[in-house]
């Protein structure tokens, strides 16, 4: 029987009964009838059983499920590309063949007209802002298409204009898609794993930032500021007076695309210093800015006169904070170091799982991938395939990437694809390495420890203010007879062991905070005995605090 959520859908739907019949008929065209045929689509609408009747490409019956599943979307338009594209970085929601399938994902989608473009502007702006604009495109994309423009100042800019209806089309189809999905899950039982209704919402809020063009202009900015004093980047200039969520205009970089070889090297380009640069780019905005561009292929970048390295198009960003950089950076000293249980447990620190796996099991495969890997040269170690295989070992012991995380190890494989090819000899991971040790070493500097021992204090006295009144709530509940206490058996070893661990810290931060605190006090009062009026209590009181912090900082959770 159907709810009322299920009506309101239904009826929405609908209303886009066209669109609905052009989805089902190509999932039946690629192979997918069986699983149309689950989800009793007629039980909801009146679709008929014309969308069964034809036959399959003989062609078809040879490719695999994902790459089926590539051809389904490209064939459906802006709205699926996006979404496998989008897909093709989440490795939390699809299984790991999906992934590197949907990446060769192309926006092979027709330009549209001039007096679109006209229209756009004329709806967007009171005053047309541009002196003259080019017709023809010179950019073309599922979203949007961008022409050369000239602003009434003199600035050549390169204007780019989101695609007309697109934001209805989008509404349309990630109505259907809900639908699809919700019935996916109620029926097929298989597919329920994989949590499609949370698929589609996911997409829809990475899709509705993405046709948000201020988005992408303040990411502009942002980066900007990053290498504000670094000459030898070039982050376009944005109008943001002559930008909208439809429109955005920016600086145009008359550059070389960093794939053209011949063209860099007629123009007398340096290919090494152009590698080196590219690399340190990526270091910098992932392990000290953590905020990076993550859709770095040699589209986006360009070299520009003097060597200096230009980037383009930041619709896509990844965001990694200060603990995940560093639980990265000890994964891949984990690995250099040959530590499969290190790297095993770092690598539970950027991954999310329902079930701890086993941990005998899971540090047996990464002894196998530390063996395949470092048996041979760092310089010849390929990183796509290195965070192929990584995926493949995660998949297996269900454990789940964050997304992030993963579009900046995706961001690392671009970047070396793009050095190899200016520089054959270049070696990414050796170039790398006395970053990652400086970014390393920089947590045992004196700011950094007083900055840490600061914040463990904090959390120390925050937590010794909350106990009394997350006691007395709860008695409060239990004289009333609503305290309820529940277990979920299967998961109670692994909340014993959080509670454990985070107890332990808690307990060896309190003990600091109050060895800090008292020592203050010794050290304030100059009590004996003390030298040169200075409290040898309370001097060592300080020492002793520094040593717990240190060690509380450095030792792995366990």
């Amino acid at each position: 029987m159907l709810n009322l959520r299920d009506l309101d859908i239904v009826g929405r739907t609908y209303r886009n009964i066209n669109r609905y019949r052009q989805i089902l008929t190509i999932l039946f065209k690629y192979g997918f009838g069986n699983v149309v045929e689950s989800l009793n689509i007629d039980r909801y609408l009146e679709i008929g059983q014309q969308i069964f009747s034809g036959t399959r490409p003989g062609q078809v019956e040879k490719l695999s499920q994902p790459q089926r599943v590539r051809l389904i979307f490209e064939e459906l338009g802006p709205t699926f590309i996006k979404f496998g594209q989008i897909l093709s970085t989440r490795p939390d929601l699809i299984p790991v063949q999906y992934i590197f399938e949907l990446e060769k994902l192309q926006d092979n989608v027709p330009q549209f007209s001039f007096a679109d473009v006209q229209r756009i502007l004329a709806g967007e702006f009171e005053e047309n802002p541009f002196a003259s604009i080019e017709e023809n495109p010179f950019a073309s994309a599922s979203l949007g298409q961008v022409h050369l423009a000239s602003l009434k100042s003199g600035d050549r800019v390169a204007v780019k204009i989101q695609r007309p209806g697109i934001r209805k089309q989008i509404r349309v189809d990630i109505e259907i898609m809900h639908h699809l999905a919700g019935l996916m899950e109620r029926h097929i039982q298989d597919l329920s794993f994989f949590r499609p209704v949370k698929i589609v919402e996911e997409f829809a809020d990475t899709i509705a930032k993405e046709i948000d063009y201020t988005l992408e202009a303040y990411n502009m900015q942002r980066v900007a500021r990053q290498f504000f004093f670094d000459s030898s980047i070039c982050i376009p200039k944005v109008y943001m007076d002559k930008s909208t969520r439809r429109v955005l205009t920016m600086e145009y970089i008359r550059g070389i695309k960093i794939s053209e070889l011949e063209a860099l090297d007629k123009a007398g380009m340096n290919r090494k210093l152009l590698t080196e640069k590219g690399a340190d780019l990526l270091l910098k905005q992932v392990f000290e800015y953590g905020f990076f561009h993550a859709d770095l292929h040699p589209g986006n970048l360009f070299v520009l006169p003097g060597n200096v390295l230009g980037l383009v198009d930041f619709g896509m960003m990844g965001y990694m904070d200060r603990r995940a950089r560093e639980a990265f950076i000890d994964l891949i000293a984990g690995i250099v170091s040959e530590n499969p249980s290190a790297t095993c447990h770092y690598l539970l620190e950027l991954t999310e799982y329902d079930e701890e796996p086993d941990m005998k099991f899971l540090e047996k495969d990464i002894s196998g991938f530390i063996r395949q890997y470092l048996t041979r040269s760092l310089k010849y170690i390929n990183m796509g395939n290195f965070l192929q295989d990584l995926l493949k070992i995660m998949a297996k012991h269900k454990l789940r990437l964050y997304p992030d995380t993963f579009l900046m190890m995706k961001s690392f494989a671009a970047v070396e694809g793009v050095a190899h090819r200016l520089d054959p000899d270049f070696d990414m991971v050796a170039y790398a390495a006395p970053f990652i040790k400086k970014k390393k070493m920089e947590r045992l500097s004196v700011s950094r420890l007083s900055e840490d021992f600061s914040r463990l204090s904090v959390e120390s006295l925050q937590l010794l203010q909350e106990v009394p009144r997350d006691s007395v709530a709860i008695i409060r509940q239990a004289r009333k007879g609503k305290f309820v206490l529940g277990f979920d058996v299967q998961k109670l070893e692994k909340i014993l062991c959080s509670y454990r661990r985070e107890s332990h810290k808690r307990s060896v931060s309190a003990i600091i905070s109050s060895l800090l605190i008292s020592s203050s006090l010794l050290l304030s009062f100059k009590v004996p005995p003390a030298v040169f009026g200075i409290s040898l209590l309370g001097i060592g009181g300080v020492i002793a605090a520094g040593f717990l912090g240190f060690w509380l900082l450095i030792r792995p959770g366990k």
